[in-house]
């Protein structure tokens, strides 16, 4: 089941069950999803796109939340966190750092990277292969410690 069809079911049953927040954050995640798929030169998303997508609402609830509970205003930063948890569950597991640094490892060997000079073609490299699993500020992080 694609995971349009998925979200599609979800918004029904929050329908049903009358949950305010799963409403609001399944369809803001179908309207991304309905704007990826419209914009100009737009084709049949992937799931690589779909992840995509779904990491970038992820991060924008995550800084919202952040920014609200600096200012001190819990009110506002608490919604955040729920939409989050929503959004959350249709995105794959995140790696640790252990894990993002084991891959990064293989990655540098593989390519025969060795200095920083290599970092693009390393980052390219594992980026891709961990799309929707690792945030590319840690990957970017781990490959930064390890060619240096």
């Amino acid at each position: 089941m694609s995971l349009e069809t998925t979200i599609m079911t979800d918004l029904k049953a929050a329908m049903k069950s009358k949950d305010r927040t799963a409403l609001e954050t399944l369809r803001a995640i179908k309207t991304a999803l309905l704007n990826e798929k419209t914009a100009a030169g737009a084709t049949e998303i992937d799931e690589v796109g779909e992840m995509r997508i779904l990491t970038k609402l992820r991060k924008q609830r995550i800084d919202s939340a952040t920014i609200f509970r600096e200012q001190g205003r819990d009110d506002l930063a608490i919604p955040e966190e729920e939409q989050l948890s929503i959004i959350e569950r249709y995105l794959p597991a995140m790696l640790t750092e252990a894990e993002i640094e084991a891959k990064v490892k293989s990655i540098i060997t593989e390519l025969g990277a060795s200095s920083m000079a290599d970092m693009g073609k390393v980052m390219g490299k594992a980026s891709s292969a961990m799309a929707g699993k690792a945030d590319g500020k840690v990957i970017n992080g781990i490959v930064r410690k390890l060619l240096s």
